[in-house]
C-alpha cells in the first residue's frame, strides 16, 4: 500500500519538535561522487542539516547509476529501503508499479510545484497523477565540450556539423592529438551514440526510433549512416579508453590530453570544480544537429516506516524543489534550474545558452527525452540497443549487420 508521509504539515515548520522525538532523518541513495558532483550534492545536505535534518549519505560509484540501482533493489528486496533515491525517468513508474514509493502530493500541492514546472518535466515527476519524485534539475546531454587553447593552436573552430567534426579530428589527429576523450563504459558509448544520432536523424527522427521505438526508422539507411559516424568516432579515441570513468575523460579535456569530449553538462561541473572558465579555458557548444536532449535528476521517496524518515521525506521534497536549492545546486552541477521562475544572472554563458536551446527547442517541438540516460523508454529497451551500440563499437562489426542486430533487438525486449 503506498503511504503519504504528510500526515502532518506542521512537520515542514518545526524540526525536533521535541526531545524525546527525534528530528527529520534521511538515508540518501545517489551515485553523485565525482568532483562537481559531490560537491553540488553537499549543498542539499548542508541545506537539509541546517533546517534540523540528520543526513544519512548512501553514495554508490560507477555505470552512470547501474550500480546505484543494483544496491537499492536489495534494500527493497531486504524491506530496507532507503528514505530517498535518486531516480529518473521511466524508473520511477517501474518502482511505483512495485508499490514501494511514498506519495509526496501534498508537498507539491503546497508548494505550487504544477506552477514553476514545465509540464514535460512534471510529467516525468507523477504517477498516476499523484506525485512521487522532486525534479533537481535538466541537464543537456548533447553537448560538445572543447580544450580552447587546443582548438586555437590548431586553427579549428567548434564543429557545426559532422563533416566539420571529422575534418577537425582528422587535423588533431595528424598532429598528434587525441581528437575525442572518450570512457569505454557502455552508458558513454551510449551517449556518443544518441548525440550522433540527433544529428543524422533529426528530432522527427531520433522521436521515431528512440521514443516510439519504430521499426522502419530503426532499420532505415539514416539509420546506418549513424552507426557509420560512430565507426568513425572509435577511431578519433586514444587505445586506453576501455573502462574508464566519464570524469576522467573530461580531465584529459581540462588538462590537454585530447581535444573534444562529448558528455552532458555534468562535464562542465567538472570544469568549474576545477577553476577553469568557460570560452577561456574550455569551449561549449551544442553537438552538431537540432534538438535538446534532456536528462532531469530527480529524487523518489520510498514508504518507510517512522514518522522521523517521512519528516525527513517532507523536508527533503520541499528543499529539493526549493528556489534556493535550486540556484545553488546546479550553479555548481553545471546544470540548469527545474524551475522556470529561478533567477539565472549568476549563471554562466553554458547554461545561458542551454536555458535558451530549451526554450527554443519546447515551442518548436525538438525537445527530447534521453535514450541513454533512462528518460525516453523503460530499461528493457534502452539496454537492448545500448548492447547493440556497445558490441559495434568494440569490434570491427558492419554497420549494416549492426542496423540488423538493433531491429531484433528492440523487438526481443517489447
Amino acid at each position: 500500500m503506498r503511504r503519504s508521509v504528510f500526515a502532518a504539515a506542521s512537520t515542514l515548520a518545526i524540526a525536533g519538535a521535541s526531545l524525546a522525538q527525534a528530528g527529520p532523518q534521511a538515508e540518501v541513495l545517489h551515485w553523485w561522487t565525482s568532483g562537481g558532483e559531490a560537491k553540488s550534492v553537499a549543498v542539499l545536505q548542508q541545506e537539509f542539516s541546517a533546517n534540523g535534518g540528520t543526513w544519512t549519505d548512501m553514495p554508490v560509484a560507477g555505470g552512470g547509476g547501474d550500480a546505484a540501482m543494483t544496491a537499492l533493489r536489495a534494500r527493497v528486496l531486504s524491506g530496507n529501503a532507503p528514505t530517498a533515491v535518486q531516480l529518473k525517468g521511466p524508473a520511477i513508474q517501474e518502482w511505483y508499479e512495485e508499490g514501494v514509493l511514498a506519495d509526496i502530493s501534498a508537498v507539491a500541492e503546497a508548494e505550487e510545484w504544477d506552477k514553476v514546472l514545465p509540464a514535460s518535466i512534471a510529467a516525468h515527476m507523477k504517477c498516476e497523477g499523484q506525485w512521487c519524485a522532486a525534479p533537481v534539475n535538466v541537464h543537456r546531454v548533447d553537448w560538445l565540450w572543447a580544450n580552447a587553447e587546443i582548438l586555437k593552436a590548431n586553427g579549428i573552430e567548434m564543429p557545426s556539423s559532422w563533416a566539420e567534426f571529422n575534418a577537425a579530428a582528422d587535423k588533431l589527429q595528424a598532429a598528434g592529438v587525441i581528437p575525442l576523450a572518450h570512457g569505454g563504459q557502455a552508458w558513454q558509448d551510449a551517449t556518443v551514440f544518441e548525440v550522433v544520432a540527433l544529428g543524422i536523424l533529426g528530432a522527427d527522427g531520433f522521436q521515431q526510433a528512440f521514443v516510439d521505438l519504430d521499426p522502419e526508422m530503426l532499420a532505415s539507411d539514416k539509420m546506418v549512416a549513424v552507426f557509420d559516424q560512430m565507426r568513425k568516432m572509435r577511431g578519433y579515441v586514444d587505445s586506453n579508453f576501455p573502462g574508464r570513468d566519464w570524469n576522467l575523460a573530461t580531465s584529459m579535456v581540462m588538462n590537454g590530453e585530447a581535444a573534444f569530449q562529448i558528455m552532458g553538462d555534468w562535464a562542465k561541473g567538472e570544469f568549474l570544480a576545477a577553476g577553469k572558465v568557460p570560452g577561456q579555458d574550455f569551449l561549449c557548444a551544442s553537438a552538431p544537429g537540432a534538438g535538446f536532449l534532456y536528462n532531469v535528476d530527480s529524487f523518489a521517496m520510498f514508504d518507510v516506516a517512522g514518522e522521523d524518515k517521512q519528516d525527513g521525506q517532507a523536508l527533503l521534497a520541499k528543499l529539493i524543489v526549493g528556489q534556493n536549492f535550486q540556484k545553488v545546486f546546479n550553479l555548481n552541477k553545471g546544470s540548469i534550474p527545474a524551475r522556470v521562475d529561478v533567477e539565472m544572472d549568476a549563471f554562466d554563458s553554458c547554461a545561458h545558452l542551454s536555458a535558451a536551446d530549451m526554450t527554443a527547442s519546447s515551442k518548436d517541438g525538438t525537445l527530447l527525452p534521453s535514450y541513454a540516460h533512462g528518460m525516453a523508454m523503460r530499461g528493457a529497451q534502452s539496454g537492448a540497443i545500448t548492447d547493440v551500440v556497445t558490441a559495434h563499437f568494440n569490434s570491427d562489426m558492419s554497420s549494416k549487420d549492426a542496423v540488423a542486430m538493433l531491429v531484433d533487438a528492440v523487438a526481443n525486449s517489447l
